[in-house]
């Protein structure tokens, strides 16, 4: 049942149900919307035999309403371990290009090879911390545990003006 006229028969069905599910649980508008979309676009490249219900739509809309809380909930922590005890910076302020070229200079001197990895891997190759941990090996556990030491060493560096 995943051709593309039952898919949209689906959509024009469902959609206003499992959006007011999504905002429920997202309480923002286009983040809700674009869950929705995302569940429906991909049941166009699900296998042709795969049996779609609504309950079916509504476990997805619910598991990516919880994954995208669950990523909203690390980055707001990683984001509170960088300026955790740091009255200097203000979270609206960006650092200037010379600040961005220390951070990667301490990045490549002053950190374990691990500790380098995580951080390309998050920051330059934008990787979620679940699929970091996945890629190296490890658990997520050990990546916010290199990220947090990672952060604290460029935050002494920095704060300290250390070479």
């Amino acid at each position: 049942m995943t051709d593309k006229n039952d898919i949209e028969l689906l959509f024009k069905a469902n959609f206003s149900r499992l959006h007011s599910l999504a905002l429920a649980m997202i309480h923002d508008d286009d983040i809700a919307r674009d869950i929705v979309h995302d569940i429906f676009a991909s049941l166009l490249t699900a296998p042709q035999n795969q049996i779609v219900s609504p309950a079916y739509l509504v476990k997805a809309v619910r598991n990516r309403c919880l994954n995208q809380i669950r990523d909203l909930e690390i980055k707001n922590r990683v984001t509170n371990l960088f300026f955790l005890e740091n009255d200097e910076y203000e979270r609206d302020d960006w650092p200037d290009e010379g600040t961005i070229a220390r951070i990667y200079q301490i990045i490549n001197d002053d950190l374990t090879i691990q500790e380098r990895q995580i951080m390309d891997l998050r920051f330059d190759k934008g990787m979620k911390f679940s699929k970091v941990a996945k890629s190296m090996g490890i658990s997520e556990n050990a990546v916010y545990k290199h990220f947090r030491q990672a952060l604290k060493v460029i935050r002494k560096k920095l704060t300290h003006n250390e070479p």
